[in-house]
């Protein structure tokens, strides 16, 4: 685990960023935790990230977990040309056919939904210049669901707009999806570094920290029930 600094407090958020290879995952995090964009990233790398920021005028701490750019079966290696660049220059993928040296099955299941249920919320990220990417993410969410049992806290984001003049997916699409999957969208470039990357975060950690405040609160008894109850309880003494 990393951290952007030493202090030690509890853990305020847990974030978990999900999409296809290529999309600029591990660029968007390191663009909010450092404000540097960087070019090279080892895509079979999982790491995860203690940051300690303000929001809101309140001192928090947000863990992030990067997952790994693998897809099923589906090994990705990235040269070093290719980094970066979508369907112009697309990602180099290799299918692993032999068996001894492919993840065993189970076992990446237990990780991915170890994954998920380990985190308050989550950052589905697909590139404006890839279709399939964005396509992905229904089903995404819907595994997310089923996992959680539950509409989980999420953000939808369209990064690298600064290839539009390779936009396959327009900005009314990415707010349509949004819509349908509840949650807030943003459109950005981890390239350029626009201040949305660090404010699709903090918005993340806001919709978690209200859904804490809801599931937390105590649950009273209804009035009317504990009225019920005692009109009951006078009625069994008088009679009796």
């Amino acid at each position: 685990m990393m951290t952007t600094n030493g202090k030690s407090k509890s853990v305020d958020s847990r974030i978990v960023v999900l999409g296809r290879p290529c999309v600029g995952k591990s660029a968007l995090v390191v663009r909010y935790l450092t404000k540097r964009f960087i070019w090279e990233y080892d895509p079979t790398l999982e790491c995860t990230y203690k940051h300690h920021t303000i929001v809101d005028d309140e001192p928090v701490v947000i863990e992030i977990l990067d997952t790994a750019g693998q897809v099923g079966k589906l090994a990705v290696n990235l040269g070093k040309d290719d980094l970066y660049k979508g369907p112009t220059h697309p990602c180099l993928i290799e299918k692993i056919i032999n068996n001894e040296k492919n993840i065993n099955e189970h076992d990446e299941t237990i990780h991915r939904e170890g994954h998920v249920r380990w985190a308050d919320g989550f950052v589905l990220v697909y590139a404006i210049n890839d279709r399939q990417s964005f396509e992905d993410i229904y089903s995404i969410k819907q595994y997310l669901d089923e996992i959680k049992r539950t509409n989980v806290q999420c953000i939808l984001v369209g990064n690298k707009t600064d290839l539009l003049h390779e936009r396959k997916i327009s900005t009314s699409e990415g707010q349509k999806l949004a819509q349908d999957m509840a949650c807030a969208f943003f459109e950005t470039s981890a390239s350029d570094g626009g201040e949305e990357i660090c404010e699709l975060f903090c918005e993340l950690h806001r919709e978690i920290k209200r859904r804490k405040m809801i599931e937390n609160k105590p649950r009273r008894r209804s009035s009317g029930r504990q009225h019920s109850s005692s009109s009951s309880n006078e009625k069994c003494l008088i009679a009796y």
